[in-house]
């Protein structure tokens, strides 16, 4: 059984006949099925050289890599499953010896420079596993499409980093009182290789970037960080969209204001202050946008692929993990009744503030036919996903929609 999908306009198309054609059985729990859930025909892409082949390639200028959601099956995402989201090209030449790390901006109180070497020397090291989602994670669940990259779910790893923790750093160059922001200036090169310009420059408020687990990383899973996820310096922000973990990193600056850098306006990782219609065109100011910062409650099932196949009165083990930006994940629960029933699945701790949480399951079918097992995972503050896609918004932010698998039995 090869049934890959997404949530777009099957149903509206072709209704419950066409699928139980395509699957050859029955559907099970087909009157309880919300009309977002749908099966498509996903293309494979070429993959990307040094990276698992079952990578799938979104883009190559720049670089824009997905993890299909099976490969995410480990506890510390392995670097060969990572996804890649770049704004620019790779700098081109890394000259260790001489890479150094500013502290400037307005509110500190002497800008300050450090090596590579002095940064590791003078500055104690911490290691945390953390989540890192690209904000437009799940953008091609959004109907109408959004511009982007049509990310599926895999845009997501929870690695192992170590480096120094920026609070420290600041702490030594000294920080004014009215600091409010930090921002974060890198070595990559823009598309236009146009020197004066920046790729990507974006940050986060200065609480964010004094909590412990911000890191200021050089090592990835116990070893350099690669070259497609920053070499040779990283600003590491868990729980927040990727986009605010500047790679090749060479300054920050603390700012006594929101900082202004590039991909910090429009409608660039930002989401409407008040629901908007589908489609509905938004003025790209402060007026009706806001920054995302933590990211939202979600879930994914790593164990099976799609497309399982079982005998009749034979449990499923299910697993996978979930996450929720800056807080706890307090529960997780599968449905085979598309959400009419949920069941609690197991769920462990996480293996540090901010890592994911890994869940696990079995489930049983009352019969043969074609299932659908779905996944939904709630905060500690009883906030849960939802079961289709929610509020639309101009750049495919935020798609926490329930996760699910399709299942046939017998």
């Amino acid at each position: 059984m090869n049934t890959p999908y997404n949530r777009r306009g099957f149903l509206k198309n072709s209704g419950l006949a066409a699928i139980a054609t395509v699957i050859g059985t029955e559907m099970v729990h087909a009157d309880k099925l919300p009309v977002q859930v749908a099966l498509s025909d996903v293309g494979e892409k070429d993959a990307l050289k040094g990276k698992s082949a079952e990578m799938i390639v979104q883009g190559d200028k720049p670089w824009n890599v997905e993890s299909p959601l099976h490969l995410l099956d480990d506890e510390v995402t392995p670097v060969e499953k990572m996804f890649i989201r770049n704004n620019g090209l790779v700098p081109e030449k890394v000259d260790i010896k001489n890479w150094t790390l500013t502290i400037d901006g307005e509110s500190v109180i002497a800008p300050k420079t450090y090596t590579l070497a002095e940064l590791k020397k003078k500055f104690k090291h911490h290691t945390y596993q953390l989540v890192l989602e690209c904000g437009g994670n799940g953008r091609s669940g959004y109907a109408p499409s959004t511009s982007g990259n049509q990310w599926g779910q895999g845009a997501v790893h929870c690695a192992q980093w170590t480096g120094v923790r920026l609070k420290d750093i600041l702490k030594d160059v000294g920080v004014k009182n009215d600091a409010v922001y930090i921002g974060y200036h890198s070595k990559d090169l823009h598309l236009s290789r146009d020197p004066k310009k920046e790729s990507i420059s974006r940050g986060v408020p200065i609480a964010k970037a004094m909590e412990d687990e911000t890191l200021i990383a050089f090592a990835l899973n116990g070893k350099d960080i690669p070259e497609f996820h920053g070499f040779p310096l990283r600003l590491v922000v868990g729980g927040w969209p990727a986009s605010v973990s500047g790679k090749w990193l060479s300054t920050i600056s603390v700012r006594n204001k929101v900082h202004d850098g590039a991909k910090m306006d429009g409608h660039s990782y930002r989401i409407p202050k008040s629901p908007i219609a589908p489609g509905q065109e938004v003025p790209q100011t402060d007026q009706y946008f806001i920054i995302i910062e933590s990211m939202p409650v979600k879930s994914i099932i790593t164990f099976p692929k799609s497309g399982a196949m079982i005998a009749e009165k034979t449990e499923l083990a299910l697993r996978g993990h979930a996450w929720a930006g800056d807080y706890a994940v307090k529960k997780v629960e599968s449905s085979i009744d598309f959400g009419a029933t949920w069941q609690p699945c197991s769920l462990q701790a996480p293996a540090n503030r901010l890592a994911w949480q890994h869940w696990n399951t079995k489930v049983k079918f009352p019969g043969h036919g074609y299932y659908e097992v779905w996944v939904r995972a709630t905060d500690e503050n009883g906030i849960a996903q939802p079961m289709v896609s929610p509020a639309w918004n101009p750049g495919g932010y935020l798609n926490n929609a329930c996760e699910r698998i399709a299942v046939k039995v017998g």
